[in-house]
């Protein structure tokens, strides 16, 4: 848009008021300048480009020039404030537009991963931010040493690799609860290992958790509560992988859905390991080691910095005080599933 696409109303008054401030020599009064910031908040609200209109203010004053009979110092100091005032309510009202769009893009996000909004009215909002929520989709979540929110250097960091790889791909990336999201259709695999590649990077060295993909505006809340879910799984059983997936861990909900039957297992199997000196600690963990390693007690070994001979009496020892063999495949996979929900629980840290 060049200044002769820009309508005269953003010019009111402006030749008349050069005339006067020329043939007195006054500076603009307060209400003046405030109309001008009024014309330039008006002006940003249209639409048009800061450059256009003060392009057309300058070709403005070179027409009403030769009609300035008086000072052209003071004509020039009114020009300049003209110019400011105009440009700082123009610049006002963008301020005012950039916070009203993160506020609702905000508010947008609140609800989505909340589900908490009308899934018609939320799809419709979704069009706005290039989701199309009639269609699957899956979140990816990164977690960091410190807390990330929508101004740090780490989630802008990640949006613009994104962008710069992939264009506009229906994807959105947003902060919650200090974590790093990607928002993106189910079937763009390629776009959310990149976006954990990249929010690796830019959290140096956090976990990313990716949830599988789930249709529909409540697809949203599943992917990223599956995402959430595995973060927890991750820091439970100290999960080491860059990148974990939903749809790997699946075992694990499966093993918590009922918590009741999984503490009354706790405890039955592994109950008896708090009567060892030292409590149950030492002799779960080495239990976790082994299991770990394919029980290969080598391996364990090097792992909990011990000699063979050492773990294989605490072998021993657990199956003394349990009645169950870890080297018996009849005992194995009790024991294990045990060890597991013992992570899951916080167990003996927390009294099940």
């Amino acid at each position: 848009m060049t200044e002769r696409d820009i309508p005269g109303q953003y010019l009111d008054g402006y030749a008349q008021l050069l005339a006067d401030v020329s043939a007195t020599g006054r500076r603009l009064t307060r209400d003046e300048i405030e109309s001008r910031r009024a014309l330039g908040e008006r002006a940003a609200d249209a639409g048009h480009a800061l450059r256009a209109l003060i392009s057309a203010y300058l070709a403005a004053t070179r027409v009403a020039w030769p009609d300035t009979p008086g000072s052209s110092d003071s004509t020039l100091a009114a020009v300049q404030q003209v110019v400011d005032a105009f440009a700082e309510g123009y610049e006002r009202a963008q301020r005012l537009a950039v916070r009203q769009e993160e506020a609702a893009r905000r508010e947008f996000i609140d609800d989505l991963l909340y589900g908490r909004s009308d899934l018609g009215r939320l799809a419709e909002r979704a069009e706005r931010f290039g989701l199309r929520l009639s269609h699957a989709h899956a979140v990816a979540v990164a977690q960091g040493p410190t807390a990330y929110d929508e101004s740090a250097a780490a989630p802008r960091q990640v949006e613009r690799a994104l962008i710069a790889r992939f264009g506009d791909r229906s994807t959105l990336v947003t902060t919650k609860d200090g974590r790093i999201l990607c928002i993106a259709p189910g079937d763009q695999e390629d776009v959310l290992a990149y976006f954990a590649k990249q929010a690796y990077a830019a959290t140096e060295g956090g976990l990313v958790a990716v949830g599988r993909a789930q249709p529909g505006a409540g697809g949203v809340v599943q992917s990223y509560e599956e995402a959430l879910n595995t973060l927890d799984l991750a820091e439970r059983l100290d999960l080491d992988a860059p990148v974990l997936h939903a749809a790997d861990l699946l075992v694990y909900p499966v093993l918590t859905r009922d918590r009741q039957a999984m503490a009354d297992l706790v405890l039955d199997a592994l109950g008896p390991l708090t009567g060892a000196r030292g409590g149950a600690e030492p002799l779960l963990d080495t239990l976790t080691a082994y299991f770990d390693c394919g029980c290969v007690a080598a391996e364990a070994a090097r792992r909990l910095s011990l000699s063979v001979r050492a773990l294989t009496y605490r072998l021993e020892r657990i199956h003394k005080l349990t009645g169950a063999n870890p080297a018996d495949p009849a005992h194995r996979y009790t024991l294990q599933t045990a060890v597991i929900g013992a992570r899951l629980l916080d167990w003996p840290a927390k009294q099940l």
